[in-house]
């Protein structure tokens, strides 16, 4: 996805009076230093010859860990705009939150708003965009020609253009060596089908985020992702396409109706538990996400979460991270659901072990600061072994499978 870091800016400015060359400087909620700009390109008319300030007047938040920006930002610019407009709640925002159904669309008024865009050689595309910052434009030092405004979208077209190119070749260098579907496949032929699928994940959501969901945009987003190939298709050939995605579809109204599978009794325990919640869960995973969370909630009670610290964001997120890829292995096999493959449930357990060391990697640089109470430190480091050897225990159980 792209950066979108209007959350964490606490001011910024834009410089464009020298033409063909706008320059930045932004301060990010935790950062000593201020993130550098350099871009090739021109902003908007509305931007273009003038300085831009703007400033955060609501409480901003650090950047994740997961959300590291290269602190020198070199590249060419998108749209830079500070009239784009937008609808913005039109009543306080927990009432527009909280707006009864039973009233229709809570109220909502045009407002212009900041948006301003770059591709980055470090980040990829990265944006801000808000209505609520406060903005100071100087006089303009110059003004685009017509002529120049339409070069400067062509050259904003085409920095998405090569932006989205290189998402797709990172699809088509994933699909290289694909297995056929119907060949038998084991733990690595599942985990090269995943990095593929991350890729057109990673293409769709930026092309999502940039166009919307307008019926323009999806015909747009339909186009970039390839799935406007029907229109190569004989008439048959559609044809029987359609007839298969009605086959599909009815296939998956018909599984959501059914009762969802009751877990073998003699596998409780084992392969799953009953939550708090009435909730099916396997044990392993469970415990993934309830150490995260009581670990989670020690930092909130010390105070740090709002030190903006990326090693102890590293050691909270992965470990958040660990969960989430656990529930992706192992949802299956708690709830009984026998198609599940065991290559595939292997493959998708060292995704989950890959990002359990990187939570006890960013423990490990907590631990010599004294960042962390050392009983935390210790019990944390004792639970992540633990559930590393639970991974590994069933990763090899699962090899041992037919």
């Amino acid at each position: 996805m792209a950066f979108r870091i209007q959350d964490n800016v606490v001011r910024g400015e834009i410089d464009n009076r020298v033409k063909g060359i706008v320059r930045g400087r932004i301060w990010l909620k935790g950062g000593d230093e201020p993130v550098v700009l350099e871009l090739k390109g021109n902003a908007h008319p509305d931007l273009a010859g003038c300085l831009l300030t703007f400033t955060n007047p609501g409480p901003a938040t650090p950047l994740p860990y997961s959300e590291r920006l290269n602190p020198l930002q070199r590249g060419g610019i998108g749209d830079l705009t500070a009239s784009r407009k937008v609808r913005v709640p039109a009543v306080p925002l927990e009432e527009f939150l909280d707006w009864p159904e039973e009233k229709g669309q809570p109220p909502t008024r045009w407002a212009n708003c900041l948006y301003l865009e770059w591709f980055s050689d470090a980040n990829g595309r990265v944006v801000i965009e808000s209505a609520d910052f406060e903005l100071k434009i100087s006089e303009p030092e110059w003004r685009l020609t017509p002529e120049e405004d339409t070069e400067r979208a062509s050259q904003a077209s085409s920095g998405m253009d090569d932006f989205v190119q290189r998402l797709t070749e990172a699809v088509e260098k994933q699909q290289q060596d694909q297995k056929d579907p119907e060949a038998e496949w084991d733990e690595h032929d599942y985990e090269k089908f995943m990095k593929e699928s991350d890729a057109r994940t990673t293409k769709y959501m930026e092309l999502l985020d940039k166009y919307g969901d307008s019926e323009e945009a999806e015909e747009k987003i339909a186009e970039e992702m390839g799935w406007l190939d029907d229109e190569d298709l004989s008439p048959e050939e559609q044809a029987a396409e359609a007839r298969n995605i009605e086959e599909i579809n009815r296939a998956c109204e018909e599984a959501a109706d059914e009762p969802p599978p009751e877990p073998d009794p003699a596998r409780e325990g084992i392969d799953w538990i009953r939550t708090a919640d009435g909730d099916i869960a396997h044990p392993l995973q469970h415990r993934c996400v309830e150490s995260m969370m009581r670990f989670w909630n020690r930092a909130d009670e010390l105070g740090l979460k709002e030190m903006a610290d990326p090693d102890l964001d590293r050691f909270i997120f992965e470990f958040q991270t660990t969960g989430a890829k656990l529930a992706g292995a192992l949802n299956g096999v708690a709830e009984g659901r026998s198609s599940v493959h065991s290559a595939f449930t292997v493959a998708c357990l060292k995704r989950a072990l890959d990002h359990l060391h990187k939570s006890q990697a960013g423990l490990e640089a907590v631990a010599p600061r004294k960042l962390l109470p050392e009983s935390i430190v210790n019990e944390a480091r004792q639970e992540l072994f633990e559930i590393r050897e639970g991974i590994l225990k069933l990763m090899d159980e699962y090899r041992r499978r037919k």
